[in-house]
């Protein structure tokens, strides 16, 4: 009863979609078999059956001579003329459910006219899905042919950003021009709108500002244009207090506003760049650590308990510059403020550890840590039992020394006094710079980004000054008579490992890969694909992605596999290591673990070269 019913059903909507031939005319009586009225002409008859729509199918041609000499012409399908309604509706049926992939058994030949080799490849052979994705109705999509073969494996090369998506685009047309300096008004060519409108194009703002609203520091723009700015702010987060229920962030349009509050201080971050509440908060915990660092949390409560109006612009005068180049890392992308962990130089671990002894034998009795760092990344750290350097801290050491520019263009020897926040945020240590040329005589390169050489002696005692050159010297001393001097120059002046050094033939274009018991990092050279700002940009973007989405709260995700339209990503974490890699958009799943597990196997074959494990200890 089933198949009778489907049978008929089928037949009646053949019937109404495909209209019956015409009438034809009357026919005349049989002519002579000599007489040639009639001419028959066919074409010839194509491989796949007519179906019951408007598709063309083969026809008869037939030309007709009337009485009065006329002569006419008609079509005939080649189907017999003389079939009953329901043998064509039949055929329809049949033909329209052959179609379907359904191959009802009846007892003429229709059914086996349908070929039987046809397929979905053979309607599209161009509709050809990614090789790792099963098709259910392709059977042997998994059987490439060579040149298929050769055609992905070229596709998987594509390096990633290489087609951007509009809106994208338009958000970084003009990051080149970020760091820009705001025209002030003594800048008479400019005027207060011009000056709001490039304060208001920037992508990345960072406000500093008290309690009662004075302005302490704003990354773009002078206290005149951004004045206004920080008294909404102020209005906005005072009226949260006040209804016990503090301001942690809101969302205006693409632009995201986050608010930390320390005692008397408000920090407000203000970002067009994705980056997550978590990691912008980060970021300003970091520059309210700055401002710890030249104050101590004793100073800075004393200032505002007797004067809360006090403008503390004047006991911060001369660290903008430390300030700003802070923000600056953070608005490029920083792998270490991201990861909250140090990079240090890859060297021997016979190297390093002769470079420590070194430091060791030349202790002075005053030293609380001894660093040696070039071009910003760690090389020997020396310490008490047990007392151990925290990464803030260092990065602020660090962003002193080689980011803001001060103390570097200064060069020879620095007697400066700091706090180091995490180590201990009520005093001040000393700290001893001196930075090293391999050639003493020759006038040592600022330029050269990346190949500073430093020696970083602290002391708790203000009056040690004399102690730790003395050290110094004899450090510098040891160091060149062993020529260990000339192997940290070698490994800074060689930068970091390239992508085809550390996994020779994967597609993976660059990666983070941080060690949680160390607390440090590694990555391969940003050169040549993300040397740019604004590819660097992006890159940090992605990375940044991953971060948050992977550490995000009520969050088990360990393993994360990204698939977009300018790039592919992976994001893998365990309690021993974080993982980040970026490839190309066509690069399979299969591809980015491959080139994971070859990085993985290198970083553990290299961890005594790229991690400091201990370091020397007193």
């Amino acid at each position: 009863m089933g198949t009778e019913n489907a049978d008929s059903s089928s037949g009646s909507a053949a019937t109404q979609d495909g209209e019956p031939p015409p009438p034809l005319p009357p026919r005349p009586s049989p002519a002579p078999a000599g007489d040639s009225a009639t001419a028959i002409m066919e074409r010839p008859q194509l491989q796949s059956k007519p179906t019951a729509t408007t598709a063309v199918s083969s026809m008869n041609i037939q030309t007709l001579s009337f009485p009065d000499g006329s002569r006419g012409t008609f079509s005939t399908a080649t189907e017999n003329n003389n079939a009953g309604n329901t043998e064509q509706s039949s055929t329809s049926a049949s033909t329209e459910m052959a179609n379907l992939g359904f191959n009802p058994i009846h007892g003429n030949s229709i059914g086996n006219d349908i070929d039987e080799s046809m397929s979905v490849m053979s309607l599209a052979p161009t509709l050809r899905p990614p090789g790792d994705l099963e098709s259910l109705l392709i059977g042997d999509i998994s059987k490439k042919s060579a040149a298929w073969t050769l055609l992905r494996s070229q596709s998987a090369a594509v390096p990633p950003f290489e087609t951007i998506r509009a809106e994208e685009d338009t958000v970084l047309t003009d990051f080149a021009h970020e760091f820009d300096d705001i025209p002030d008004e003594s800048e008479k060519n400019w005027s207060d709108e011009d000056r709001l409108k490039m304060w208001k194009s920037k992508l990345k703002h960072f406000m500093i500002l008290s309690s009662a609203g004075k302005p302490i520091y704003s990354r773009h723009g002078d206290l005149s244009l951004i004045n206004s700015s920080m008294g909404v702010v102020q209005t906005i987060i005072s009226f949260y207090e006040g209804a016990k229920n503090p301001l942690l962030g809101f969302t205006a349009g693409n632009t995201r506003f986050v608010i930390v509050t320390e005692g008397p201080l408000y920090f407000v971050a203000i970002s067009r760049l994705g980056e997550s509440d978590s990691q912008l908060r980060a970021q300003l915990d970091a520059l309210y650590m700055q401002i710890l660092s030249t104050l101590t949390l004793p100073a800075l409560t004393n200032i505002f308990a007797n004067r809360p109006s006090t403008d503390l612009r004047k006991p911060l005068q001369g660290t903008e510059s430390l300030l700003s180049s802070l923000a600056d890392s953070f608005t490029r992308g920083s792998p270490s403020m991201l990861l909250g962990a140090l990079e240090c130089l890859r060297l021997r671990k016979s190297h390093r550890h002769a470079i420590n002894n070194a430091f060791l034998r030349t202790r002075t009795e005053k030293l609380l840590y001894g660093l040696i760092v070039a071009g910003g990344r760690l090389v020997s750290v020396i310490r008490p039992r047990r007392h151990s350097l925290h990464p803030s801290d260092l990065q602020l050491i660090f962003n002193m020394l080689f980011e803001s520019g001060g103390v570097k263009a200064g060069g020879g020897e620095n007697w400066i006094p700091l706090c180091l926040p995490a180590f201990n945020n009520r005093g001040y240590l000393y700290m001893y710079v001196s930075f090293l040329d391999v050639d003493p005589e020759s006038e040592r390169d600022m330029s050269v980004a990346g190949e500073e050489i430093a020696i970083i002696l602290i002391s708790p005692n203000k009056e040690s000054f004399f102690d730790l050159q003395h050290m110094r010297d004899d450090v510098v001393t040891e160091l060149k008579k062993r020529g260990h001097l000339d192997l940290i120059k070698t490994a800074a002046q060689q930068g970091r490992p390239k992508m085809n050094e550390i996994a020779p033939g994967t597609h993976v274009s660059h990666f983070l890969f941080k060690s949680r018991a160390n607390v440090q990092f590694c990555m391969p050279s940003f050169s040549p694909a993300f040397d740019n700002i604004i590819p660097h940009r992006r890159l940090m973007s992605l990375y940044h992605n991953l971060h948050s989405t992977i550490h995000a709260k009520h969050t088990h995700v360990k393993v994360l596999h990204c698939v977009g339209e300018d790039s592919t990503s992976l994001a893998w974490i365990t309690p021993i290591f974080e993982f980040y890699c970026v490839a190309g958009p066509n690069a399979s799943r299969a591809l980015m673990t491959q080139g994971a597990n070859k990085i993985m196997q290198w970083a553990k074959r290299e961890e005594e070269r790229l991690f400091i494990i201990g370091g020397g200890v007193f």
